[in-house]
C-alpha cells in the first residue's frame, strides 16, 4: 500500500507533529522544547517547482526553520485553519503562535494555572477549530477556548470559556462536520476523549453529553463520514483508539456507549496501545474508508471501516519499537509517521515503486546524487540550552505508551533525502 521514501532523524524524542493543511509542510515538537518545520518536495508526479523537486520529481527536504521554542518539552502542535500560523504548547505553560513561513512568534498565551495546586497546568493538546477559535486541553482535564482575534505579543492568560468534559487529561479532539444549515462552514461541536470517556462539547452550550465509563484508556479519535446508512445509521462514525489495541466506533448522535469494536492488535498480555490515527484522503490507498493506525510498538496498521478488518501492516520503527505518536497525510497524499527520534515519509507503492526502479538503474551508472539544504534558526534559538526536559518521555503523557531507547537509525531509502537520492 505504502513504501518508505524518506526518513528524517531527530536529535530528541518526538512528542508531537503537525501536517500543513494545504502545502507539503510538516512540523515537529520535541522533548527538548525544539520546534522544527520541514518543507517536503512537491511530489513524485509534480516536478514544476525546481527549488523543491529534482528532475525525477523526488527532490530534497528543506529545513524551513528550527528553534528552541519552549523551556520545557513541546507537548502539542497545530496549524491554523489556513496554515498561516503554527501553534505550539509546552510544559512551560506557554502557547506560542508563529508565522509558518518564518517561525517568528506573533502571539502568546499563558495557560491558566492548575487551581488545585496553583502550579503549571501542562498542555496536552491544541486544536484550531476555526479562524476565530483555538481549543487547548490540559493535564488537569481543563478545556480552554480562546478567541484568536484577541491574541497579541503579550501573553494572554484569560480564555473565553473553560470546560471540564473529562476527569483525566484530554487526549484527542475531533470536530464534528458542520450541519447543512451552517453559514460559516466551520465546526461548532467536537468530540473529545479523556481518561475512559467520550464527550461532545458545543461552542455555545458547553459540554452536552459524556459517555459511560469504557473501562479502557481512550487515546485518539478520527471522524469517518460517507458510510452506509443502513437501519438507524446516519453514515457518520467517530473512531476511537484505546490503550488495549481496540478501535471503538461511535455512531454520531448516539454518545452514551460505543456501537462496534475492531481488534487491531492481539499482543500477548493485552494489545498494544493505539496512540495515533489518520483517515486516508480520498483517492489515496485501496478505496473505501480506511484508517491508518499507529501503535505503541512502532507498528502501522490499516483498518477498513465497514468491513471492520485490518487490511495491511507496516512498521515505523522495527528496531527500537518506539510508539507512533504522530500520523497524518500531507497535501500530496503522502503519509507522515513520527515516533522515537524519527519522522518517516511514505508514498503509495504504485507511484513510487516504478520511480525507484528507474533511479536504481541510474545510480548504477553514476547518475544519481543528493541535495541537502541549510538549516535556519529564529530568535528563540538564543535561549540557554537545558536538556533536562529530555527526562520526560512521551510514555509519561499517555499511560499505556511503551518506552524505548529512542536511538537514531538509518533507513533503507536514506536520511534527509527521497528515494534515489541517498
Amino acid at each position: 500500500m505504502f513504501q518508505n521514501i524518506c526518513a528524517i532523524p531527530l536529535d530528541h524524542d518526538l512528542f508531537t507533529q503537525a501536517v500543513h493543511p494545504e502545502e507539503p509542510i510538516v512540523s515537529v515538537g520535541l522533548s527538548s522544547g525544539h520546534v522544527q518545520t520541514y518543507r517536503l518536495p512537491a511530489g513524485a508526479s509534480d516536478d514544476d517547482d525546481e527549488t523543491l523537486a529534482s528532475e525525477s520529481g523526488f527532490g530534497h527536504i528543506e529545513t524551513a526553520w528550527k528553534t528552541r521554542r519552549h523551556k520545557g518539552s513541546c507537548r502539542a502542535l497545530a496549524f491554523a485553519i489556513d496554515g498561516s500560523q503554527l501553534y505550539s504548547a509546552g510544559t512551560d505553560g506557554i502557547v506560542k503562535a508563529a508565522d509558518t513561513a518564518t517561525g517568528n512568534v506573533v502571539a502568546k498565551i499563558a495557560v491558566p494555572l492548575d487551581p488545585t495546586s496553583n502550579a503549571v497546568d501542562a498542555p496536552s493538546l491544541i486544536h484550531a477549530l476555526s479562524p476565530q477559535t483555538l481549543l487547548l486541553g490540559t493535564d488537569s482535564s481543563a478545556l480552554h477556548l480562546y478567541d484568536l482575534r484577541a491574541l497579541g505579543p503579550k501573553a494572554n492568560s484569560k480564555p473565553e470559556q473553560t470546560h471540564h468534559p473529562h476527569d483525566d487529561y484530554i487526549s484527542s479532539i475531533t470536530p464534528l462536520p458542520p450541519s447543512a444549515a451552517s453559514t460559516s462552514g466551520f465546526s461548532k461541536q467536537w468530540v473529545s476523549t479523556g481518561g475512559t470517556t467520550v464527550a461532545v462539547t458545543d461552542l455555545r452550550r458547553g459540554v452536552m453529553v459524556r459517555s459511560e465509563d469504557q473501562e479502557e484508556e481512550l487515546l485518539c479519535s478520527v471522524m469517518v463520514s460517507g458510510l452506509s446508512k443502513k437501519g438507524s445509521s446516519v453514515g457518520e462514525k467517530v473512531v476511537v483508539g484505546g490503550g488495549n489495541g481496540v478501535l471503538t466506533l461511535w455512531e454520531r448522535g448516539v454518545w452514551d456507549d460505543q456501537d462496534e469494536r475492531i481488534t487491531v492488535d492481539r499482543s500477548p498480555g493485552g494489545g498494544e496501545s493505539i496512540d495515533s490515527m489518520a483517515l486516508l484522503p480520498q483517492g489515496v490507498g485501496p478505496g473505501g474508508k480506511v484508517v491508518a493506525v499507529g501503535l505503541g510498538n512502532g507498528a502501522l496498521r490499516f483498518v477498513k471501516i465497514g468491513a471492520n478488518q485490518v487490511i495491511a501492516e507496516l512498521s515505523h520503527d522495527e528496531l527500537e519499537k518506539e510508539a507512533v505518536v504522530g500520523l497524518g497525510f500531507d497535501a500530496t497524499g503522502r503519509m507522515i509517521s513520527g515516533g522515537g527520534r524519527m519522522v518517516k515519509i511514505w508514498g503509495e507503492a504504485s507511484i513510487y515503486g516504478h520511480q525507484e526502479e528507474r533511479e536504481e538503474e541510474e545510480a548504477e551508472n553514476g547518475v544519481a546524487g543528493a541535495k541537502h539544504s541549510r538549516d535556519s534558526e529564529d530568535e528563540d534559538s538564543d535561549e540557554e540550552m537545558d536538556d533536562s526536559s529530555d527526562d520526560e518521555r512521551p510514555s509519561q503523557k499517555r499511560k499505556k505508551r511503551k518506552k524505548g531507547k529512542g536511538g537514531k537509525q538509518q533507513q533503507k531509502h536514506g536520511i534527509l533525502g527521497f528515494s534515489g537520492l541517498d
